[in-house]
C-alpha cells in the first residue's frame, strides 16, 4: 500500500485541466441554480425547513424579514473555515463560495420574481407535492454539486465532514446535522410543517446519492493498466486515498498487466474514471459497491456500528 502521504509529481496538461475546470463550474451553476428554484417554489411559500442553513434563515426571515440567500450567504463564512481544514483546504472554500455564491444570490432573484413571471404561484396549494418535489429537486441539485467535489455549504459542510470521517451516508449524515434545525422550525411554524420538513431532507437525502451515483456510501476501483505507476500517482493526487498495485498476467494471452484497487467515497467516482481515462485510455476500469470500508480515512475498525 502506497502511503498517504506521497508527494506526487503527477500533474494533468493544462488544457485538460481547463476543461475540467469548466465542467466544475457548469455543475456547480447548473446545481445551485437548481437548488434555488426548487427551493423558492416548492419550500419557501409554506415555511418547509428541512435543516440547513436555509433552514436557519427561512426561520431568521419569518421574523425580520431579511432577505433568505443574503443571510444564507453570511452564515456560511464559519462553516467554510471548517471546510477548509477538513475538505481540501483552498481547493473546496473556493468551489463551496462559487456555489454557496450562485445558491445565494438566485434564491433571492426567484423569491422576488417568480411570483411576477409565473401565472400561478405557488405552483401547488398541496403541501404534500411541494415537499416531494422540494425533496427531489433539492437532491438532484445536491448530487450535481457534490460530483463536482464541492457542497452548497451550510450544514452541507458538517455532513461531509462527517461522511468523510465515519463512512455514513450522506442520507444519514444529513439527518444528525439537520434534526435540530428541524425541531426549531416546528416551534416556529408548527410540528405539520416540520413532518414535511422531515420529508422533504429525507427525500433530498436519497435523491442526492443516486445523484451521485448509486446508493451504496463506498465503492471500489479496480483497474488493469500497463502504466500503474502513473496512474497510481493521478488517483493519489486526485482522490487523497491510497492505491494498491501488483503484477497480473493474462489467462488467455498471456501478457503480463498490473491490477490497481482503490476505495473511495461514493461522490469521488467521477474523478475515478476521470484519470484513468486521461492517463490510460486503453485501460479496463470496473467500479464495485461497497457496503462499508473500515480502516484509514474511513470507519474506524473498532467501530462497532
Amino acid at each position: 500500500m502506497m502511503k498517504l502521504n506521497k508527494e506526487s509529481n503527477f500533474k494533468f496538461p493544462t488544457w485538460r485541466r481547463i476543461r475540467r475546470s469548466l465542467q466544475t463550474v457548469l455543475l456547480l451553476t447548473i446545481g445551485g441554480t437548481l437548488a434555488a428554484f426548487g427551493y423558492a417554489l416548492f419550500q419557501v411559500p409554506f415555511n418547509i425547513v428541512a435543516g440547513g442553513l436555509s433552514g436557519i434563515s427561512l426561520v431568521v426571515n419569518h421574523f425580520t424579514g431579511w432577505p433568505i440567500g443574503l443571510m444564507y450567504w453570511l452564515m456560511n463564512t464559519p462553516l467554510l473555515i471548517l471546510g477548509y481544514y477538513n475538505l481540501g483546504r483552498w481547493r473546496f472554500v473556493f468551489r463551496t463560495l462559487f456555489a454557496a455564491t450562485v445558491f445565494s444570490v438566485a434564491t433571492d432573484i426567484f423569491i422576488a420574481n417568480l411570483p411576477h413571471w409565473m401565472d400561478k404561484f405557488p405552483l401547488t396549494d398541496d403541501l404534500l407535492l411541494s415537499s416531494i418535489y422540494g425533496g427531489i429537486v433539492g437532491g438532484i441539485s445536491a448530487g450535481l454539486v457534490y460530483r463536482a467535489g464541492s457542497t452548497f455549504g451550510g450544514t452541507g459542510i458538517i455532513g461531509r465532514v462527517i461522511q468523510q470521517r465515519t463512512g455514513l451516508p450522506l442520507s444519514q449524515a444529513y439527518f444528525y446535522t439537520d434534526g435540530a434545525i428541524i425541531a426549531l422550525a416546528g416551534l416556529v411554524f408548527g410540528w405539520e410543517i416540520a413532518l414535511y420538513g422531515v420529508l422533504v431532507l429525507f427525500l433530498n437525502g436519497m435523491a442526492s446519492d443516486y445523484a451521485m451515483e448509486g446508493a451504496s456510501s463506498t465503492r471500489t476501483a479496480t483497474i488493469v493498466t500497463n502504466r500503474p505507476q502513473e496512474v497510481a500517482d493521478g488517483l493519489m493526487s486526485a482522490l487523497h486515498r491510497g492505491v494498491s498495485y501488483w503484477p497480473v498476467t493474462g489467462a488467455y494471452t498471456g501478457q503480463q498487466h498490473f491490477m490497481l484497487t482503490v476505495t473511495m467515497a461514493r461522490s469521488q467516482v467521477a474523478d475515478v474514471k476521470n484519470v484513468v481515462a486521461e492517463i490510460d485510455p486503453e485501460a479496463f476500469l470496473t467500479i464495485g459497491v461497497s457496503n462499508r470500508a473500515l480502516g484509514k480515512g474511513f470507519s474506524a475498525l473498532g467501530n462497532k456500528n
